[in-house]
């Protein structure tokens, strides 16, 4: 039995899995779906990108997991890379959703696409936070409106100190199992770091026609190919 470990990006907790997790469980397979420190319920504690970590690994400890495919969703691709070297032989998979992945010494605000300033800018004036997206923002990523509505009422500031903070690798990032899921709608390639490590033996390309969060727009098509990845 493979043991999935969701996790969603900015701004969302763990209800964002609630289509998806049933269809893991009903494949067979242990679903736990973990809302980060600072966001959703858990959002009067403060956190940090390495809480983030060990909010990741010490779930995975806690619950005593094996053969654990972690998945990471958009911003959450940073701390799951980190805590997948970190669980050992624990770990048979991670699977990044349309996210962004962790470099050693780098932090999201450092490799944000449109400069640093303008993110840092953005949380410094909502007092610490990264303010959560309005339903304008999201068009156009295959929503409709009560999946629009349901993101905009469920969303959370996001705590900027776990954008700022750099991640920490003891390893080479390709070096581990993982899948890559690209969804199209949010760009039709891998960023180019991305595209560096899929060159690798390791990791492997999906591709979603469909935007950013799949796991409202596409909650039976991302449950496959979380069940395919963890077959490979």
């Amino acid at each position: 039995m493979t043991n999935f470990v969701l996790v969603a990006g900015a701004w969302l907790g763990s209800w964002a899995w609630d289509e998806v997790v049933p269809r893991l469980r009903a494949a067979g397979h242990g679903a736990h779906a973990l809302t980060l420190s600072g966001l959703a319920e858990r959002r009067a504690e403060p956190a940090g990108q390495q809480t983030h970590v060990r909010d990741i690994v010490g779930e995975v400890e806690r619950l005593d997991l094996r053969d654990v495919v972690l998945v990471g969703h958009s911003y959450a691709g940073i701390p799951v890379g980190q805590a997948a070297e970190r669980i050992g032989d624990r770990l048979a998979r991670v699977v990044f959703v349309d996210s962004n992945v962790p470099a050693d010494g780098e932090s999201f605000v450092s490799t944000w696409w449109e400069g640093p300033a303008k993110l840092e800018a953005a949380i410094a004036g909502n007092g610490g936070f990264w303010a959560p997206l309005t339903a304008p923002d999201c068009e156009g990523q295959d929503l409709g409106a009560e999946q629009i509505a349901r993101f905009v009422d469920g969303a959370t500031p996001h705590p900027g100190a776990t954008l700022s903070e750099p991640a920490v690798l003891a390893r080479p990032l390709g070096e581990l199992p993982a899948t890559y899921v690209k969804c199209l709608l949010d760009g039709p390639e891998p960023t180019e770091d991305v595209a560096r490590l899929l060159t690798g033996d390791t990791w492997r390309l999906v591709r979603m026609d469909t935007g950013h969060w799949p796991m409202f727009s596409r909650p039976g098509e991302l449950a496959e190919v979380l069940l395919a990845a963890a077959a490979s």
